[in-house]
């Protein structure tokens, strides 16, 4: 027998705790585990020995846990180098951890890696195993990611009221939704589409760099067309020149441990554009929103099939560790629509760990302002069941 520890990093997700639910049940299950640790704020807290014995947690408080958004063991922005990798492993060593189970994205998949190498050189016995989370939704190999599926619906939602909002006072209105490199998320919003004049008219996400003429040009044609004009818009947007619209608004910008401009936390962004579109459209009704944190762990808006997955995933880096040294737990889908479904599979660290992935040309239009029909049955099921709404002002007068 021995110890296993699993730990939550990065940011939080509206279904990273079923994750780490499904570590815990599972975990519970294998003898070859004795006592299971749960890191608190990711390896900042390991480091420090800051552990919750999570077998002694009620059956009761972990299904509420299950439910609820956000990381429920703290989490971290650190970004370990093999220094601090080492501390890591001296604890592992000192406490006789031989699993570590860790829920993040791509660089929480390579603090597993080198943890898992490092061990491996030092002829030390350890499974690191990565359970894969992101609202971004950008890990390679897997066909998706947990918590993409929550946010999505959060801003299909969003979208949704937003674009009726916009109905009874007509205007521009712009959303702008994380995705520093990837639009995934960002692209979710074409979900909230139910009528033909339904907005978003207009989609940017960071896969397709957009200069300020030609953002000006296809709000003015749409709102012309519509008499109002509703656009989401990643956080990652970049110029002809790739370089972010929010990095030369910001070039001396708070930046974070992996050395990013803070992007979500601020609505510098969206009143730019406002700017903009107020001062060359001479439109008078502008309106801006930066969804910014709310997206990731708004409470009670889980995805149906986010939850479900989610969970699994944490179940099966459990039953991978039984009998491999590493991995990441992946998804390949088998089906869409009714017929929707997905096989799990195991992944070396390594096809994870630091490389991201961007949202597919054929998901993306023609003019690069918006998402085509195979992005809307790529991400309905993962969104799962939406609200349906109703307008009046379309029918005929009298």
């Amino acid at each position: 027998m021995a110890n296993a520890v699993v730990s939550q990093s990065g940011g939080p997700t509206g279904v990273i705790n079923a994750s780490l639910v499904g570590v815990i049940e599972e975990a519970c299950k294998h003898k070859e585990i004795d006592n299971l640790y749960g890191g608190v704020h990711a390896v900042a807290g390991i480091v420090k020995e800051h552990f919750v014995d999570l077998k002694k947690i009620s059956l009761e408080t972990l299904e509420k846990v299950a439910d609820s958004p956000s990381s429920a063991l703290g989490s971290s922005r650190d970004k370990p180098d093999e220094a601090y990798c080492q501390r890591i492993l001296d604890v592992f060593k000192k406490r006789d951890i031989r699993y570590f189970y860790y829920i993040g994205g791509n660089d929480s998949a390579n603090t597993c890696y080198i943890v898992n190498s490092m061990a491996e050189k030092a002829g030390y016995d350890l499974r690191a195993f990565h359970v894969p989370k992101t609202v971004d939704n950008d890990l390679l190999v897997t066909d998706h990611c947990p918590g993409f599926g929550t946010a999505g619906k959060f801003v299909a939602c969003a979208l949704m009221g937003d674009d009726l909002d916009n109905r009874a006072l007509p205007g521009v209105k712009i959303d702008v939704i994380m995705g520093r490199h990837a639009g995934f998320l960002t692209g979710a919003a074409a979900l909230a589409k139910q009528r033909q004049d339904d907005g978003p008219h207009l989609i940017y996400i960071p896969e397709r760099p957009v200069s300020m003429d030609k953002f000006l040009g296809d709000i003015e044609a749409m709102y012309k067309k519509h008499g109002r004009c509703v656009i989401a818009v990643s956080e990652g947007i970049c110029d002809d020149d790739h370089v972010t619209w929010a990095e030369k608004l910001a070039e001396t910008a708070e930046r974070d441990a992996h050395g990013n401009v803070q992007l979500s936390g601020t609505g510098a962004l969206a009143d730019f554009l406002a700017g903009q579109i107020k001062g060359k459209l001479k439109i008078k009704r502008v309106r801006a929103d930066t969804f910014g944190y709310l997206q990731r762990s708004f409470a009670g808006l889980q995805s149906e099939t986010d939850v479900v997955e989610a969970r699994e995933c944490g179940r099966l880096a459990v039953l991978y560790s039984m009998k491999a040294d590493n991995g990441s737990v992946a998804m390949k889908r088998t089906g869409n629509g009714a017929k929707y479904g997905v096989e799990y599979f195991r992944t070396d660290l390594c096809n994870v760990a630091e490389k991201t992935k961007a949202v597919p040309d054929e998901y993306i239009n023609a003019d690069g302002n918006g998402m085509t029909d195979a992005f809307i049955e790529y991400a309905k099921p993962l969104v799962g069941t939406l609200p349906e709404t109703e307008f009046l002002g379309n029918y005929p007068t009298v």
